[in-house]
């Protein structure tokens, strides 16, 4: 199963772990603190260790949170854990940001999402915030044994290869693949992406090729529409209309919305289904999947998780 190569068996994560309320369904660390990046977050040793807690019970959470670490946040603290909950749900990403905490002699900073709230982001891809981060290698450092929840991050990478096997050409290496995919959650391609945000996916990608290799690899040599040649790093997909309706059919329910809503001429009404149908035998499926992605990021206007300074 890919996501045995997210596991993580880090005493220093663990460490840091146990300053917090044991009730989490999904406990990750990310970013340049826990894998190498090229660039100038290329010094691990320093670099801030960022954390995700995954609750079932937000206000529960947050509650024994308080107690435990209540110098961790910021005003809202005051007004207790229902509203630092409701905050957290209505506003930004799903996902509330205690930044800039000393843990263990590390810098750390730690958001919350409820586990319901991850999970439907995961299989739809609502904003594509944390579901965009568990596309990339990550290290997990608990997780319990919700079947569900399992389920919705292997489905997440699954969604993740589609998609970028749709905007690929019929052979491509594995490296254009990992960067497919490390740009789709800031813009659906990370060619069109500009400036700051195109270097910071290449500086991702660059040095952990062996590393999106072991989170994807199992998937890819299981699919039957990729010819995965693993010696020369080479991949080969299924191009012709009937594969590419295949690989539609299967993106996230946000993104299939996109993609009709950008292909239905006014006054239509056309399903879903109907208009993916006409996008496989399109010879410019794969621009139509990358704007649809890319409209998919509008609406946000660089929405983010919400992080509240005290």
């Amino acid at each position: 199963m890919a996501l045995q190569a997210l596991q993580s068996s880090g005493v220093a994560f663990r460490k840091i772990l146990s300053h917090f309320p044991e009730e989490l369904s999904l406990a990750f660390a990310y970013g340049s603190g826990v894998y190498r990046q090229a660039g100038p977050n290329s010094d691990q040793k320093n670099a801030m260790l960022d954390f995700v807690f995954t609750v079932d019970d937000p206000v529960a959470w947050h509650s024994k949170n308080l107690k435990k670490n209540w110098s961790h946040y910021s005003f809202l603290k005051l007004l207790g854990p229902k509203v630092i909950t409701s905050v957290q749900n209505n506003y930004g990403a799903g996902v509330y940001y205690n930044p800039l905490i000393m843990c263990d002699g590390r810098l750390i900073k730690y958001g919350v999402i409820s586990t319901s709230i991850l999970i439907e982001d995961l299989l739809s891809w609502n904003n594509l915030y944390i579901a965009g981060r568990l596309q990339k290698p990550v290290k997990i450092v608990a997780m319990n044994e919700n079947a569900t929840l399992r389920s919705a991050l292997d489905k997440n990478l699954k969604s993740a290869l589609t998609a970028a096997f749709l905007m690929l050409p019929e052979s491509f290496s594995e490296e254009d693949l990992f960067l497919e995919i490390a740009g789709l959650s800031y813009s659906g391609d990370f060619r069109m992406v500009v400036g700051e945000e195109k270097t910071k996916v290449l500086n991702i990608v660059k040095p952990n090729v062996a590393h999106f290799r072991e989170l994807y690899g199992s998937i890819l040599r299981d699919s039957p529409q990729v010819v995965y040649k693993t010696q020369q790093g080479r991949l080969e997909i299924d191009k012709s209309p009937e594969g590419q309706f295949t690989q539609l059919m299967t993106l996230p329910r946000t993104l299939q919305q996109q993609i009709n809503h950008i292909m239905d001429p006014p006054g239509k009404n056309r399903d879903v289904e109907e208009t993916l149908l006409q996008v496989a035998y399109d010879p410019d499926c794969g621009s139509v999947v990358r704007l649809g992605r890319s409209r998919e990021r509008l609406p946000l206007g660089g929405r983010k998780a919400l992080t509240i300074l005290g």
